[in-house]
């Protein structure tokens, strides 16, 4: 018989402790090709000239090193431009589930973590 193994941090939205009615913590936003495939939960910054959203690259110089959203659901960006829902304000989250990309440091996942505080989401 086959095993299933399921990711129980897959699904959408599945980082969100809670947020503000009415939909008003999220948001729309393009995540730009090339950004490859994201899990929901994946941290994002915005590329300042295009305002389309990558995975938060702190080493970047172009927008992207500030952490200023979470992606909705998962998509793959790996050849084409994808728009998708985001969260972007007002929204208390699970730290521990969010995902960063590869190479990402603790320091920085706490910058990153700080600035979407900014925003008023609130890693717990």
């Amino acid at each position: 018989m086959t095993v299933l193994t399921e990711d129980r941090f897959a699904g959408a939205a599945h980082y969100i402790v809670s947020e503000a009615t009415g939909y008003r913590s999220r948001g729309t936003g393009v995540v730009a090709s090339g950004a490859g495939a994201l899990k929901a939960g994946a941290v994002l910054g915005q590329v300042t000239a295009t305002k389309k959203f990558v995975a938060f690259a702190p080493a970047a110089s172009d927008g992207s090193q500030t952490a200023a959203a979470i992606l909705f659901e998962g998509c793959d960006a790996t050849s084409a431009d994808v728009t998708r829902t985001l969260t972007l304000r007002d929204t208390e989250v699970h730290a521990e589930v969010l995902h960063f990309a590869e190479g990402v440091t603790d320091a920085q996942k706490t910058a990153a973590v700080a600035s979407l505080a900014s925003h008023g989401i609130i890693a717990r």
